[in-house]
Parts: C-alpha cells; structure tokens; sequence
C-alpha cells in the first residue's frame, strides 16, 4: 500500500471524486465537454495531487501539491455552485459538505507539516 493510501485527506478526495461522478452523470449531454468535464477533472486532480505530493520527499514539495490540490477544491466549489444556478444539481448539500470537510483536512495538514518544518 502507498503512503497516501493511509491518508484520511486523500479518502475523503475518492469519496468526493465518487459524489462528482455520480452528480455529472445526469448532468445535460450537451455539457459532456463543458461543466461535466471541468467538474471531474477538478475533482480527480485532488487526490491525484495528494497522491503526488505524498510521494515526494521533501515536505516544501508536499506542500505545493497540497496547495495546488486546494485550488481544485475551490474551483470544484464554484463549478457545483454555476451547476446549481443551471439547475443542473438539485442537492448539492452533501457535495458542498464534502469540500468544507476536505478544505479543513487539507489546511490541517499542511499547518502540521508547516509545525514540523519549523522544528
């Protein structure tokens, strides 16, 4: 098992990537190439760059892949926030939930490896 297998943030990122499929699955074939691609793209660059991050071996480069996997998160926000206003996703509570659990163990993250760079 690779080390990010046992990461409880790279889990939670699966999960959302599972939600993420599932919600653009009924998305309008017309957005195939448009939202629904962006969304799961997004989405699947997440654990993909905590994944990366992880297996690096320096904690600076860690960081920046954590970073650049935050700002996936925030722009999956907005996409699910457009589909909503298209209403093309009619319960996005449990998504959004999801990306408010990942930012927090994502900053709580990279705040410990930040703690234990300090030392």
């Amino acid at each position: 098992m690779r080390k990010h297998h046992q990461l409880q943030v790279w889990q939670e990122a699966m999960a959302l990537v599972k939600m993420i499929y599932a919600a653009t699955s009924e998305f309008p074939q017309s957005e195939i190439y448009g939202l629904t691609n962006q969304m799961r793209r997004a989405s699947v660059s997440i654990p993909s760059n905590i994944a990366e991050g992880a297996a690096r071996t320096g904690t600076k480069e860690f960081l920046q892949f954590l970073s650049i996997g935050r700002g996936s998160l925030s722009e999956l926000e907005t996409q699910i926030l457009i589909a909503k206003e298209l209403d093309y996703i009619r319960d996005e509570g449990e998504i959004l939930n999801q990306i408010d659990k990942l930012f927090g163990l994502i900053g709580g993250l990279i705040n410990s490896l930040r703690k234990r760079e300090m030392k």
